[in-house]
């Protein structure tokens, strides 16, 4: 799919993007809490940066480029431990920072790193 332009881009985070993203990021760990929801958590987890900003989605990570990636065990502990609400906080720092414009570049680089603060996932580029 084309890139789409930044003014585009820009419109959609002034209309949409700032009010949206804290309301996904919070729907996403609700449904994380859940256990049986967790596919559709981590989802909405995943598409913050495109609510934010229709950013392009992220392509899964090859499963050559895996062997880098902790076991599902250890991410498994970590999410249990320390994922589920530290990227909870994480996820909303992040909101604050994109809505006050100044920290919008800190904020795309938070969500960037979104999945691997929740459950230490690495996504390939």
């Amino acid at each position: 799919m084309a890139e789409r332009s930044l003014v585009i881009r820009a419109l959609w985070f002034v209309v949409v993007g700032w009010w949206a993203t804290p309301a996904v990021v919070n729907v996403a760990w609700s449904l994380n809490a859940t256990i049986v929801l967790i596919p559709i958590g981590i989802k909405l987890t995943n598409l913050v940066p495109t609510v934010l900003s229709l950013k392009e989605p992220r392509s899964r990570v090859a499963p050559e480029a895996t062997r880098g990636q902790h076991s599902l065990l250890v991410r498994a502990v970590y999410f249990v431990l320390v994922g589920w609400w530290f990227s909870w906080l994480w996820a909303n720092v992040a909101a604050f920072l994109a809505v006050t414009i100044v920290g919008l570049p800190v904020a795309y680089w938070m969500f960037d790193r979104l999945p691997y603060v929740t459950s230490l996932y690495r996504f390939n580029g």
